[in-house]
């Protein structure tokens, strides 16, 4: 069994990214990344102070738009639009979830899809479905760079995703099918989950569970990519895989932490590299 070393490969790819910035630089040009949240969720909190952290690291500029939960859509659509037409600014990530009140599509469609360093936006979307360049969601986008770090081609493989959301399950899906592998997703509504993740090679969970996958349902010698994030009542960071006893059956399996999380941070930084360099781009044109 091996373990799928997120932290490390993360840490390499930040320096590259450093690099590219610096390059950057010598055009006098910065990469900008515009990061709004909405209210005061802890786990949002967190995450924005991991990805201003990471920039910083990595030479890009950030902004924080902090703003109160009981902030109007149109205030929010308001900066949105700022950021769309501030040159400086080549990201814009909007951290979910959104409060109820908030249309949380109609702001994710505001962004302009050049910007739209998440991949969360329908054109982007469409793009990933139809197999063209675009902006892909960071973390399905990081599990496949993982897979490939380690030598793990996809193609042939019967994969199975457990969990369909437009943020993970879905892209992950997409990704896969480009890149020839057959996949089986399941959901909430999925009848006997086990039946599908036994046949799988490659099992990639993320729902938000903690123990759902069992070692009754992984074949022996599968590679196992756990997204999950979950915090038990003892204060211990968990996956959805029961890693103890699942991981003697695995060829490769992510720990959590330091599997597939930081490598979610480091393709935002990819991402917002990436629009960077499109702006030098059409710049020059």
């Amino acid at each position: 069994m091996t373990l799928l070393d997120g932290k490390t490969l993360s840490n390499s790819i930040q320096d590259e990214i450093k690099q590219k910035t610096d390059k950057l630089r010598e055009k006098n040009i910065t990469a900008g990344l515009a990061v709004i949240l909405v209210g005061d969720d802890p786990a949002s909190q967190s995450y924005v102070k991991m990805k201003e952290k990471a920039c910083d690291k990595a030479g890009i500029y950030s902004i924080l738009h902090k703003m109160p939960s009981s902030i109007s859509e149109e205030k929010i659509l308001e900066i949105i639009a700022m950021m769309n037409k501030n040159s400086n600014i080549d990201g814009i990530l909007v951290q979910l979830p959104l409060p109820r009140h908030v249309n949380q599509t109609k702001i994710i469609e505001a962004i302009d899809p050049a910007k739209d360093v998440d991949g969360f936006h329908p054109f982007n979307v469409g793009r990933l479905v139809a197999g063209l360049e675009g902006f892909v969601p960071c973390t399905p986008l990081g599990v496949m760079r993982l897979l490939n770090r380690y030598n793990i081609d996809v193609k042939g493989l019967n994969a199975c995703v457990v969990g369909a959301s437009n943020i993970v399950g879905k892209p992950m899906m997409n990704l896969l099918l480009n890149a020839f592998a057959t996949v089986d997703i399941c959901h909430i509504y999925t009848k006997d989950l086990a039946s599908h993740t036994k046949k799988a090679d490659l099992l990639i969970v993320g729902v938000g569970k903690a123990g759902l996958i069992t070692e009754d349902m992984v074949k022996d010698g599968a590679i196992v990519i756990d997204i999950g994030i979950n915090h038990l009542q003892n204060g211990k960071l968990v996956g959805d895989v029961d890693f103890e006893n699942v991981a003697p059956k695995c060829s490769f399996i992510t720990p959590v932490p330091g599997g597939v999380g930081p490598m979610t941070i480091a393709m935002l930084l990819e991402n917002t590299i990436k629009a960077a360099e499109n702006r030098t781009y059409q710049d020059n044109v």
